[in-house]
């Protein structure tokens, strides 16, 4: 469970000189402004051929200045917290704004406690390095334990923590802690000469004893050793247009980034987005209601507040095939005359911010996943996906499946190697004819690009079918 608010640790910067930078950067007709401190610490250990062979660890602080002028963004950023450093990057973040004189010295005010989501310590201290050690060597024991088939195995465990300090051009100061692990597992397995891979993990804001608690980590091991034997039998997949039926959980990293993308405030601002000047309109099948949720406790993308010190919250993205809102930052959310939805995200202080997403999924609906597989005569059933891609303009995807399954008639012939599904995030949305009551979020190991910035995400879903998706098979 998240902890009470913790004792807010000190700036590493002088109250005179975030005053002064604040009165230098800050241009008179400046619409927002802020400075974003940050401390963070990470550490990592990875396991190949039963043996740890890597151990990292890293710790990095800065500052970034950002000025905010209409559609302009100034940012500029130093890991150096000397006054001349600062007040340099205070200057060059002001420089994109013309003329006025500065504003009067602003008063910071003191910290602001953010609701906490998630523990506010540094979850690698819950476990030594030699316990994480010997879990590594647990997994790789655990793994060639399963299957005679096994041939490798690779292990990582990995911690990071961040104190930020968030100081907005009205004098509001937030702190937020954040703490984040990740457990992943990958095998190979052999068999008459062929070899394939199988991969599990999971993770998210909690204590890293928490992935050594229970079965957690050897459910991944296991997981892991069951997709790379069920590969070593799979067969080509069918090609054409057919039903596809997605399984709950991780395949809602389809709906992220063939609509969630689509849904960021820029893109619909600027008129780039598919679902640019749709607000109210239907832009999904009846049943589908789509949230982004940053609030959910000790989940991989929630946050306490976003990286501009807003509160996250539950946005309403689609209610029943209507498209009922955007994700905001502060900048786009004033542009577009709507109110920010905490979605303000930054991989780092050396990075400007963007609307992201935290948490999307869609919600469930009331359809048995029996029944909704049973549904099918000829078609897809895919339950764990690999990589893909997605144009914002056009909404058009592909992705590849990690675990799929040709059906007939209702039932599963046999799994299917990377069947690649093509098609239109919008389309797609109007073509879910049964929802399941099923919804699951991901494991926790969601991590989201957007503009050379990566940053932790969730994703969701139920059971749903799609009666019409290509399937980019070898099989006619």
């Amino acid at each position: 469970m998240p902890n009470k608010s913790p004792a807010t640790p000190p700036i590493p910067v002088s109250d005179d000189t975030l005053n002064d930078m604040l009165a230098h950067m800050l241009p008179a007709g400046a619409d927002d402004g802020d400075l974003y401190i940050e401390q963070s610490f990470a550490e990592s250990l990875s396991l190949e051929e039963g043996r740890v062979k890597h151990i990292s660890a890293s710790t990095h602080q800065g500052l970034g200045a950002r000025v905010i002028r209409g559609e302009a963004s100034g940012h500029a950023y130093t890991d150096r917290l000397e006054p001349a450093a600062l007040m340099d990057a205070a200057r060059a973040a002001r420089a994109i704004a013309t003329g006025g004189g500065n504003m009067k010295p602003v008063a910071i005010h003191a910290a602001h406690p953010a609701p906490q989501l998630y523990q506010a310590d540094n979850p690698a201290l819950s476990v030594p390095l030699a316990g994480r050690k010997e879990l590594l060597e647990k997994l790789d024991r655990l793994a060639r334990s399963l299957d005679s088939r096994v041939r490798q195995v690779f292990a990582s465990v990995s911690s990071s923590f961040s104190n930020i300090h968030i100081i907005r051009m009205d004098g509001a100061h937030v702190h937020d802690a954040r703490p984040l692990v990740r457990l992943n597992v990958s095998v190979v397995v052999e068999q008459d000469g062929k070899r394939e891979t199988g991969s599990a993990g999971g993770g998210g804001r909690f204590a890293l004893s928490r992935m050594l608690e229970g079965d957690e980590a050897e459910r991944l091991v296991q997981e892991a050793v069951r997709l790379a034997i069920l590969n070593l039998d799979a067969g080509e997949a069918p090609a054409g247009t057919m039903p596809v039926v997605l399984g709950p959980g991780w395949p809602g990293i389809l709906l992220h980034e063939a609509i969630g993308h689509g849904l960021e405030g820029d893109f619909n601002r600027k008129g780039t987005s598919v679902f640019s000047e749709k607000m109210g309109k239907r832009v999904a099948a009846r049943g589908i209601t789509v949230v982004d949720d940053g609030s959910i406790a000790e989940r991989r993308g929630s946050l306490n507040v976003d990286d501009e010190g807003t509160q996250s919250g539950r946005t309403v993205l689609i209610e029943d095939g209507i498209l009922t809102g955007y994700l905001l930052d502060r900048q786009n959310a004033r542009l577009m005359d709507m109110q920010p939805t905490g979605n303000g995200r930054r991989e780092s202080y050396a990075h400007p911010v963007l609307p992201r997403m935290t948490n999307t999924f869609m919600l469930a609906g009331s359809d048995s996943p029996e029944d909704i597989l049973g549904s099918l005569k000829r078609g897809i059933y895919a339950v764990n996906f690999g990589g893909g891609q997605v144009d914002i303009t056009s909404g058009k995807f592909v992705f590849t499946t990690s675990e799929a399954y040709y059906v007939e008639n209702g039932e599963i012939q046999y799994p299917v190697k990377g069947a690649p599904l093509i098609g239109s995030g919008y389309e797609v949305l109007q073509k879910v004819s049964m929802i399941g009551n099923d919804l699951q979020l991901d494991p926790g190991v969601g991590t989201c690009g957007k503009a050379g910035q990566s940053v932790p995400v969730g994703v969701g879903l139920p059971t749903i079918r799609i009666d019409d998706l290509t399937v980019g098979g070898t099989q006619a």
